[in-house]
């Protein structure tokens, strides 16, 4: 799984002879140190503030013995909180670490009650989540559970689960119930599935041993907490189900520390509520100085920051079309671009301005990549464990505009910017513009009724956080028509996708292609001028902007042979695209391999024949050129299997074929026919950029 970012440097300690894995990131003042919790889960849990953390200050990370990659002792003597808290200062002492901010996590703030009481020269600040601290009155919600640890049940309901013999029976049972407790919000799916997940990377026997370890009393509790001198922060759901609110105020009153209480949040927020927790541990940790320059408003230029979705190349081509439309309607405004390969290298043969800040985002198109396997991206579940990813860039398009004043904010696909706008709408500063091409994740067929579940509980969300929050969007633009959407509901229950998304948006009028310039060019001096004989037929073979495609490139490639045999003229051009190692495609005979063609749509504008992927943009770049095409939708995708077959279907656009009889012989018998017929698609509409720049410049002009 595709991380947000790497550590500088990782090892292990070993203490009393059990090996402690840790993680450093980042570098600089002060070493943030993220505390182990209850080893039913390991440092994972921490995945959403790393990143962000490590961007601005050095980030200590520790797996606390039983879980993750750290030693697993099978005695409950091996993990007493004395234990845990000793652990962790021996791994401060083997990374050089001389003082931390400590922040905890439930069971963690016991070990950081004894680390910052006992060691205060060590500790100059500490954050506590949820803390699990037995001070009066101390009362968990799931004390009741604590008397029925070791009792013997027919059946286990509810907190009888937290119970000795049930972990041994079902612990995935077990795991699956305590978070389902954790995270007591709506739309908590992804949160609750990793816990799961991360528990189950140690055993029930441990988390026995864990339960049985001896812990802090009320009265040495009290009298550490008493004794802290460092500044402290308590972070605490008042709709806690494992530990109630109250006992978090209780520490942040004896320790003379501030109390934020999160509504509405269980006892994870730093998980569930990320964006916020972030900013408090940074505005508690990592106080900043105002900015050395502040400019009146009525003197700033007028200041636009675009972000385009990385995965493919089609939202780059067609952004930057909008991006000169919009400025020659708003005359001198600064477009600046939040962005990352391969968009970048579209913008940079554009002459456009890139962010500085566009280094520190994590790439979304590696993760695609890691996530396929050949010619299949089940893109649904590849989007859900992009979370991380997500988070971080989320994160980093916040700094970018805290520390620089914009009147516009542009997202094309920008999911991360969409969701986590309207999860913390009190964030929005400038005039906000969400684009896409579809509306609505769709379940493939076959995969199950957990596949519709999930489908349907993340469009509700979505729909519950519009309908909720509609000043977060000033413009919601489709770029196409209402009939260009599917004619399908966003799950059981819930509304119809067309009917919904008409209410909701406003439309181009048709698909926002790179170049409107291209119907203008004689099409045989447009051949000449791309070094294309008369007499050849053209045929370019491209998979778009990701590696995804590349199993399909290969298998293109190796079909010109036969194709070539029954079309003597035909020449291919098989562009790899940025991300793709041409080194790694097979060597055939008369095919010319290119990587990365930036003028590319002007190159199918010419071909006589494209074979592709089922991305939008390229397939509907043929559509405008009406060049005759053949694409093959991955597999599992479903935005290529309905959304763009949907559309190309509306326009009469294209073959599709079955990657599966995707053989020589197949491939080559569908050139051979689809080049020797006129195409009879429907007439793509033109001015559409036009358009979207009109619904853009109203909001700033």
């Amino acid at each position: 799984m595709s991380r947000a970012t790497a550590p500088e440097r990782h090892g292990y300690t070993v203490r009393e002879g059990v090996r402690l894995h840790w993680e450093l990131y980042g570098n600089g003042d002060p070493t943030v140190f993220l505390l182990p919790t209850w080893s039913i889960i390991h440092s994972r849990h921490w995945k959403f503030q790393i990143a962000y953390l490590a961007r601005h200050c050095r980030v200590l990370v520790m797996d606390g013995r039983g879980n993750g990659l750290s030693d697993r002792p099978p005695d409950a003597d091996a993990y007493t909180d004395w234990e845990y808290a000793a652990d962790a200062l021996a791994v401060m002492d083997d990374t050089g670490t001389s003082s931390v901010a400590l922040v905890s996590l439930s069971a963690g703030a016991r070990w950081a009650l004894l680390l910052a009481a006992e060691h205060p020269e060590r500790v100059t600040s500490a954050v506590f989540i949820g803390p699990a601290v037995p001070l009066p009155p101390w009362k968990p919600i799931k004390d009741a559970a604590d008397v029925v640890f070791e009792e013997k049940f027919v059946e286990h309901f509810d907190w009888q689960k937290y119970n000795e013999e049930y972990w041994l029976r079902d612990h995935r049972g077990f795991l699956e119930f305590f978070f389902s407790r954790v995270f007591v919000g709506p739309h908590s799916t992804k949160p609750i599935e990793d816990c799961v997940n991360w528990g189950l990377d140690t055993t029930p026997e441990v988390l026995v041993a864990t339960a049985r370890g001896k812990g802090l009393d009320q009265e040495q509790a009290t009298d550490l907490a008493q004794r802290l001198s460092c500044p402290v922060l308590v972070i605490h759901g008042d709709e806690d189900e494992i530990v109630v609110h109250s006992n978090g105020a209780a520490l942040a009153e004896l320790t003379k520390g501030r109390l934020m209480t999160m509504e509405g949040s269980g006892h994870c927020p730093h998980g569930r509520d990320p964006v916020a927790v972030n900013l408090a541990l940074r505005d508690f940790l990592l106080p900043t100085t105002p900015p050395a320059v502040r400019r009146r408003a009525l003197l700033r230029p007028r200041r636009a920051l675009y972000v385009s979705s990385p995965i493919g190349l089609g939202h780059a081509r067609r952004d930057v079309a909008i991006a000169h439309e919009l400025r020659n309607l708003v005359p001198g405004l600064e477009i600046e671009w939040l962005a990352q390969d391969p968009v970048t290298r579209v913008l940079k043969a554009n002459g456009e301005r890139i962010h500085p800040a566009s280094t520190d985002l994590a790439s979304e198109s590696a993760h695609i990549e890691a996530e396929s396997s050949t010619h299949r991206l089940h893109v649904f579940e590849a989007f859900r464990r992009m979370d991380e990813i997500l988070l971080s860039n989320f994160m980093v398009f916040l700094d970018a505009v805290r520390e620089r004043d914009y009147d516009l904010w542009i997202g094309d696909e920008a999911w991360e910017l969409d969701y986590y706008l309207h999860e913390n709408p009190e964030l929005k500063q400038a005039a906000y513009v969400w684009l896409t091409d579809f509306v609505g994740w769709l379940p493939m067929p076959g995969l199950g009724e957990r596949e519709i579940a999930l489908t349907t509980d993340y469009n509700a969300e979505m729909i519950e956080q519009v309908e909720r929050f509609p000043r977060v969007r000033d413009r919601a633009i489709f770029i196409g028509r209402p009939e260009d959407i599917v004619s399908d509901t966003f799950g059981p229950g819930l509304p119809e996708i067309r009917a919904w998304t008409e209410r909701h948006y406003e439309f181009t009028g048709g698909y926002i292609l790179g170049l409107d310039a291209i119907g203008t060019v004689d099409r045989g001096e447009l051949r000449r001028r791309l070094g294309y004989r008369d007499d050849d037929v053209v045929c370019i073979a491209s998979v778009g902007g990701s590696g995804v495609g590349a199993e399909l490139l290969a298998r293109l490639m190796k079909a010109f042979p036969t194709a070539r045999r029954r079309i003597p003229k035909l020449r291919m051009v098989a562009v790899a695209g940025p991300r793709i190692d041409v080194s790694l495609l097979p060597s055939v005979e008369g095919v010319e391999l290119r990587q990365f063609v930036p003028d590319l749509d002007l190159h199918l504008a010419a071909c006589d024949i494209a074979l592709t992927q089922g991305g939008l943009s390229t397939t509907m770049e043929l559509t405008g050129a009406r060049r005759p095409f053949l694409y093959f939708p991955l597999r599992d995708h479903f935005e290529q299997n309905f959304h763009v077959k949907h559309r190309l279907d509306r326009y009469r656009a294209g073959t599709c074929m079955d990657f599966d009889k995707a053989t020589p012989s197949n491939i080559a018998h569908a050139i051979e026919t689809l080049v020797s017929k006129p195409v009879d698609y429907r007439e793509l509409e033109t001015g559409t950029a036009r358009r979207a720049a009109e619904l853009i410049a109203g909001l700033i002009q």
